[in-house]
């Protein structure tokens, strides 16, 4: 039993080594294929494909875990109480560290995967539509665009920031919390106050 349990702690430390890999590879490579995954993590294709069978596995499972996380985010942030604009502000803090790992997912809703992903993120793009919503009412977002549309394009700036952020140190937390608050059509100033309100918190 003690021989089978480790082994199976071992499948699942080459597993999430597999994921990890895959996520920065094809997040640099949307085209990588599963060979490339293999080299990368250091193991053979027969055991990349042992865990994900085919290369649509691999993109679902980082599809579920983005989804799972920023919904987490979004849960701890979008409290009744807390005006919406806000609420955005702490978003775009506490997404920030996972924004980078999952810029990922910007190349591949573009590509052939792009209807299954937008599937498994539609809990959040739900969530964010309805935080996006509260904020139109309450006037604190812009109406220029439907709720659900402008939660997808608000967040979408935080991770192509998060993608460019290696060429510029500019490129940072303040600047997506900034730049997205500037496209759900929150003031300049309003939206810079916010942004070092949410740094400081």
């Amino acid at each position: 039993m003690a021989t089978q349990t480790a082994r199976e702690l071992a499948m699942e430390e080459t597993r999430a080594r597999i994921i990890d890999v895959a996520r920065e590879l094809l997040g640099q490579r949307p085209d990588a294929g599963m060979g490339d995954v293999a080299a990368a993590a250091g193991v053979v294709r027969r055991t990349v494909y042992g865990h994900f069978p085919a290369r649509n596995d691999l993109v679902r499972t980082l599809a579920e875990q983005a989804a799972g996380e920023i919904a987490a985010v979004l849960e701890d942030v979008d409290v009744a109480e807390t005006p919406a604009d806000e609420a955005w502000a702490r978003f775009v803090h506490r997404l920030w560290p996972l924004a980078h790992r999952y810029r990922v997912l910007l190349a591949l809703r573009r590509g052939e995967y792009g209807d299954e992903i937008h599937e498994l993120l539609g809990s959040v793009d739900a969530m964010l539509a309805t935080l996006i919503r509260r904020g139109q009412n309450a006037g604190a977002f812009g109406t220029h665009l439907p709720p659900d549309a402008l939660g997808r394009i608000g967040y979408s700036a935080v991770f192509a920031i998060a993608d460019d952020r290696h060429g510029d140190p500019a490129l940072d937390v303040r600047a997506a919390a900034i730049t997205s608050l500037l496209v759900l059509g929150v003031s300049a100033e309003r939206a810079h106050s916010l942004a070092d309100t949410s740094l400081s918190d």
